[in-house]
């Protein structure tokens, strides 16, 4: 009787710590995906946030910006600092328009979703009032913005990557600097997630991709990259 019970503690113990050894970002791009792909983190000291639409809400006039500039340039970490103050960026849809892929959620709550037919499914999302997780640039920002995710993740985790900056997918378009987490996630799937927070801005955008494998992901990223860019404020 003590050895069965002995042997059950034993074998509860080590399933521990085969859990603990998942690889931390599987374990957070799987709870992205499954909470609905929701990053928002509001500022204890803001109003309520709003859900922003995948597009951008009317314009505010703002003394000394220039729009045009901004969109006309890759926007590298560095650079937030030249967004016009508290006026969110967005993600323009289109990713329907690529083969095999259809729309699935049309902007509920500010999230669309996308579903291609080899089974990878795409969730973008705008998210404003993120003043609370502004660090020092928009690479800390971002840098924040995960670890409020999964408070584990450490910053060696995350890759730079990038976006499309404005534009669409006939034309070249700019860059835009994000951070990507790319894991393997329980089940045997593939994902990723690219992100970014604007600290100026107060708003962040990420695409989360996930795939039954690899070689789907990395078709699949390529796809909401180009279909998928990210808008600058017009503002």
């Amino acid at each position: 009787m003590g050895a069965d019970v002995e042997g059950r503690t034993t074998a509860a113990a080590a399933g521990r710590i085969r859990h603990r050894r998942l690889p931390l970002a599987a374990a957070i791009l799987a709870s992205v995906m499954t909470a609905g792909c929701s990053v928002g983190v509001p500022d204890p000291s803001a109003p309520r946030p709003v859900e922003t639409a995948s597009t951008l809400a009317t314009p505010t006039i703002t003394p000394g910006h220039d729009a045009e500039a901004v969109a006309g340039q890759d926007l590298p970490f560095g650079s937030g600092g030249i967004l016009a103050r508290g006026v969110p960026v967005g993600i323009a849809g289109g990713l329907e328009k690529a083969p095999g892929w259809k729309l699935v959620k049309d902007n509920v709550a500010g999230e669309s979703q996308y579903l291609k037919a080899d089974g990878c499914l795409v969730a973008a999302k705008v998210r404003t009032n993120q003043a609370a997780l502004a660090r020092a640039d928009d690479r800390e920002s971002t840098v924040a913005l995960f670890q409020y995710l999964d408070p584990t993740i450490l910053p060696e985790y995350l890759k730079t990557a990038t976006l499309r900056w404005g534009g669409d997918e006939s034309t070249p378009g700019h860059a835009v600097e994000v951070l990507a987490l790319e894991e393997a996630a329980p089940g045997g799937k593939a994902t990723a997630v690219l992100a970014r927070l604007f600290a100026t801005s107060g708003s962040s955008v990420y695409i989360s991709v996930s795939c039954p494998d690899a070689s789907a992901l990395a078709a699949a990223r390529a796809d909401a990259v180009r279909f998928l860019p990210v808008q600058p404020p017009s503002a």
